[in-house]
């Protein structure tokens, strides 16, 4: 039996402004714990995640991969005639899934007893909030979860005629030629899709490597791998104006002088917390240099009675993180357990082609802490590649504290990365050793047995100063 009393004081005890994963999340558990809640969402429930994000990118990422195990199967004896692939066809069941998995979200909130407003809503005060139709709420509690969206802030002549990754999951054909700005998640998963669907991209990066913040040498073992896949890079550049080419398509100038032409181009240079137009600055709820929700370790503003989760507070950008950060609200506020969320450890995946799975520190960040380290790391041809006559490798390295033993860190290229380190991320949660991994029995053929049959150190390192710390990965 819950012991959290609602306070008549107020229409609701909790307003969550958001209808994604963290706001869904905190406005189910609070509700668990009888609170009258409300949620409002301005467009579909489900967020960027299920919407416009994670979800639907997969099952693209899916589709894209057909096309390699179709050209593989050859070398196992298959005859693989007529493939034929059809964009619309994914398009429209792709629509489907996303339909029914909001349909899931809202009931998922009506069975909690959550009450849904279908309006966009803005802070009116500490302690109301107001509805587009201009009815206003009370609330003992405001939560803020309205996510991000992709940055559009770089002004270049055309860039109306770009696309980000809204639009990209809703083109109504697959576009021959795509130019790609942005050397992170986004861009890099689209470039993979795109190209393994048959489109020439190039993708457009300003600095000289993939992935900032990730390990420099899954950085470079990438590049060369998206390279034989059929993706092209320009490095060093920026795109530097768009414009109208008729039959041509578009025509995309680079800062180095040179013009590419396509069907698409595509700007994936990041996202922005969703703060416009909430009434933030009325309310007194302060925001960062990043224009994101300031909050502490509880997810409180600097409003006692506001909070904020999510990719608008701009502390690790990935759908899991937001739900932790929910529940944690959730059972602090309305359930008298309060616990924080732990950003130590986190796992996380880039839907490449190949895939590349981390979690951890990378060499640079456990130097950085003032850290020796055991670097072990092996590149090998998988077994299907003997075959299939792929010329891909996977790559796989460790980091590990030389004084304690314990695996700091583990990073991953190749097939079913993402399914290993979700794994691996349960070990290093433990603090699980080097000797811990050398003592478990390997599973045999598969890539990942390499984890725990790597014995020679490739290399041992020193710390670094601590100036020489790279950022934290951009999730």
């Amino acid at each position: 039996m819950s012991s959290f009393a609602p306070d008549t004081r107020y229409d609701v005890d909790l307003f969550v402004i958001g209808g994604g994963s963290g706001g869904v999340r905190a406005a189910r558990i609070a509700a668990g714990y009888g609170a009258r809640v409300r949620i409002a969402e301005e467009y579909r429930f489900g967020g960027t995640c299920v919407i416009r994000g994670c979800v639907p990118k997969k099952l693209f990422v899916y589709a894209a991969r057909f096309a390699g195990e179709f050209a593989d199967a050859a070398g196992f004896g298959w005859t693989v005639e007529g493939a034929r692939f059809d964009w619309p066809t994914l398009i429209a069941n792709k629509d489907k899934e996303i339909t029914r998995l909001e349909a899931a979200y809202r009931a998922n909130l009506d069975r909690a007893g959550v009450e849904m407003v279908a309006q966009r809503a803005v802070v009116e005060g500490p302690h109301a909030v107001r509805l587009a139709d201009g009815t206003v709420v009370t609330a003992g509690t405001i939560l803020i979860a309205t996510g991000a969206h992709p940055n559009l802030g770089i002004d270049i002549p055309g860039r109306e005629l770009a696309i980000t990754s809204n639009e990209a999951l809703q083109l109504p054909r697959l576009p021959r030629r795509i130019v790609i700005q942005g050397g992170g998640y986004i861009a890099l998963e689209f470039a993979s899709v795109f190209a393994a669907l048959g489109a020439q991209v190039t993708v457009v990066h300003r600095g000289d490597k993939l992935l900032r913040g990730f390990d420099e040498e899954v950085r470079d073992h990438l590049a060369k791998e998206m390279a034989q896949h059929g993706v092209a890079f320009a490095f060093g550049t920026t795109i530097e104006g768009i414009y109208e080419a008729g039959e041509a398509g578009k025509r995309v100038r680079l800062s180095d002088g040179r013009d590419l032409f396509a069907d698409e181009v595509m700007l994936a240079i990041g996202r922005v917390p969703n703060v416009i137009g909430l009434g933030l600055d009325a309310a007194g709820v302060e925001l960062n240099a990043n224009g994101a929700i300031t909050v502490d370790a509880a997810s409180r503003t600097s409003v006692p009675s506001i909070y904020a989760v999510g990719d608008v507070t701009d502390r690790v950008a990935l759908t899991p993180v937001a739900i932790r950060e929910g529940h944690a609200f959730a059972d602090a506020v309305f359930g008298g357990k309060p616990w924080a969320v732990n950003y130590e450890v986190i796992p996380t995946a880039v839907f490449t082609e190949p895939e590349v799975g981390v979690v951890g520190l990378s060499e640079a960040q456990a130097r950085a802490q003032g850290r020796r380290l055991d670097i072990y790391k092996t590149d090998f041809r998988p077994l299907k590649a003997t075959l299939s006559g792929s010329p891909s490798r996977v790559f796989m390295k460790l980091v590990v504290d030389q004084a304690s033993d314990t695996v700091l860190g583990l990073h991953l290229i190749g097939e079913a990365s993402a399914e290993i380190v979700q794994l691996a991320a349960v070990a290093l949660n433990l603090g699980a050793s080097k000797a811990d991994f050398d003592r478990t029995m390997a599973l045999h053929p598969s890539s990942a047995e390499e984890l725990v049959t790597m014995r020679s150190k490739h290399a041992s390192s020193d710390p670094l100063p601590e100036a020489s710390a790279q950022a934290t990965p951009a999730f």
